[in-house]
């Protein structure tokens, strides 16, 4: 990894420094945006492997696709890297043209190549998020031969299935979908890696802004891109650091030492508002707050524990106290604003409804189970909230602290009994979630697709089958009904737990202006900061 040079040292020295002396207004440097944030979930800053929320939103702003949209108007989708784009008659073939003259932050030029390269590069690897591409029925074995380049700027994406346009669009929007630097990373390719291994820590990108270092639970910098093809940054640097305690960020960004709070908890909002110098700004996101009950337990693997479950969590409470202001009840996995989101909400906290599930399942004095938690204050607020009213019923909920990096391996692992999670869609097609909550082609251990239907072990033939055929269906409205009837399916007889949907919120100081917080945070985008 490397370091930084002594002249950002010295910025970030600058930048990081204790509180001013009192009656002194302390200032962040005018040509640097800096934000605290939680960034323990950061495992990777490889686009073939980034899926989690913090690096998600760096490589948004960071690395660029073929496709984008824009963040007002999902449906309007566009261009980057790709000048333009054209479907065979079959409906199974993407023809791409690639936009001339743009380049790599190295400074190579952008071309088809590159494109196929690091579509071909995730595939390959096949590391979390490769089911976004592998879904189209590509596979490490084929994909040489069905996407294929046919000319120094253009290529064409061959699928097995007319799948509908604008899913594969949108899936290209993903970060897996990012243009990576061929000649750069396969300089550093080690033993057939594709570069795998330097691009964990490094970059090889063409956004706005490049990426300098990576501290883990410490602190990212990224630079301004020279070589951006679009207007340049106003600030030369945008700097992460890992503060994961609200009440701090709130005192930071007061001191004026920091521009942007990420992490604002329900009880530093109002005090914030009410700040002449800071601006509390919100948007709803697509993401969904759950819980994952793992059907490898004796217990959880019961359909009345799971049922009875789902009457054990004090939604509303949850939602006007802990997250007040972050989050409204939800419990379908389809957020709303996507097509066929399903807005009912049939459970609340009903003690003696769980009880009478319990005791259908056989264990009528409940059970001891433990539950995986990030130890950020919000999580860590709303699984102690919920481990109380599970022990209503009889349910001894033993709470697992650890970063989002211990949680996050071990969840992926399904070495877990219930993991307590925040998911945000890849893209912004309805099959995004489906494809994640209600479909499982394969519950064996060693599966290649492991979305989280498989990391709790739920294997559903006939429901992956229904998700299947939603994806194909090229009727809009029939489409969207398919889908509702799938999540009310989903709803009764999941091992999800579906509580809640985000409404990001941060707080900035007032001379701040240009940070646009998207659908999703690979969305995010502070390319037009000013200060």
């Amino acid at each position: 990894m490397r370091h930084f040079p002594n002249f950002l040292a010295a910025a970030a020295v600058a930048a990081l420094t204790a509180f001013a002396p009192p009656m002194v207004q302390a200032e962040t440097p005018p040509d640097t945006l800096i934000q605290a944030w939680a960034i323990d979930d950061i495992i990777s800053l490889d686009p073939a492997e980034v899926f989690e929320f913090t690096a998600s939103e760096i490589l948004g702003n960071s690395y660029q696709g073929l496709v984008g949209y824009d963040v007002n108007n999902v449906e309007d989708i566009f261009g980057v890297l790709a000048e333009s784009w054209t479907i065979s008659d079959d409906g199974k073939t993407f023809s791409f043209t690639m936009r001339p003259g743009l380049k790599f932050a190295s400074g190579n030029p952008i071309t088809a190549s590159d494109a196929l390269f690091s579509l071909k590069r995730a595939i390959k690897l096949d590391k979390s998020p490769a089911f976004i591409l592998t879904q189209f029925g590509f596979s490490g074995d084929n994909v040489d031969a069905m996407i294929r380049q046919t000319g120094d700027m253009s290529f064409e994406f061959e699928m097995d299935k007319a799948y509908a346009p604008t899913l594969v669009l949108y899936c290209l929007t993903a970060t897996v979908g990012f243009i990576v630097d061929e000649k750069l990373a396969m300089e550093h390719e080690a033993n057939g890696d594709f570069g795998y291994d330097w691009l964990k820590t490094n970059y090889a990108g063409s956004g706005a802004f490049t990426i300098r270092e990576w501290r883990a639970n410490e602190v990212v910098v990224l630079e301004r891109n020279p070589n951006y093809g679009g207007p340049a940054p106003a600030m030369a640097r945008a700097i992460y650091r890992h503060i994961p305690e609200t009440a701090t960020q709130r005192l930071l960004l007061e001191q004026g030492d920091i521009d942007i709070a990420r992490n604002v908890g329900a009880e530093e909002i109002d005090a914030l508002a009410a700040n002449p110098d800071i601006v509390v700004e919100s948007g709803v996101k697509g993401s969904i707050y759950y819980l994952g009950l793992n059907q490898k337990s004796e217990f959880l693997s019961k359909p009345e524990v799971r049922q009875a479950m789902k009457y054990l969590v004090d939604y509303a409470t949850i939602a006007d106290t802990i997250m007040k202001g972050k989050v409204k009840v939800h419990q379908a996995f389809l957020p709303m604003g996507f097509l066929g989101a399903l807005g009912d909400t049939p459970f609340s906290l009903n003690v003696e409804k769980a009880k009478e599930l319990l005791a259908a399942a056989g264990v009528p004095d409940g059970f001891t189970i433990t539950m995986d938690t990030r130890n950020t204050n919000e999580i860590t607020g709303i699984a102690q909230a919920i481990q109380q009213t599970m022990a209503l019923a009889g349910i001894n909920m033993e709470l697992i602290p650890g970063d989002g990096q211990q949680t996050l391996t071990k969840y992926r692992a399904r070495n877990h009994d219930i993991y307590i999670g925040r998911w945000g869609p890849d893209y912004q097609d309805p099959h995004t979630n489906a494809d994640t909550f209600a479909r499982n082609p394969n519950n064996a251990d060693d599966a290649k697709s492991k979305p989280l239907a498989w990391r709790n072990a739920w294997d559903i033939p006939d429901m992956t089958a229904k998700a299947d055929a939603a994806v194909l269906e090229a009727d809009a409205g029939k489409r969207a009904q398919m889908y509702k009837d799938l999540q009310a399916e989903h709803q009764q007889t999941s091992p999800f737990v579906i509580m809640f949907q985000e409404i990001e919120v941060l707080a900035r100081r007032k001379n701040v202006n240009g940070f646009v917080v998207g659908p999703s945070f690979n969305d995010n985008s502070f390319k037009a900061v000013t200060k």
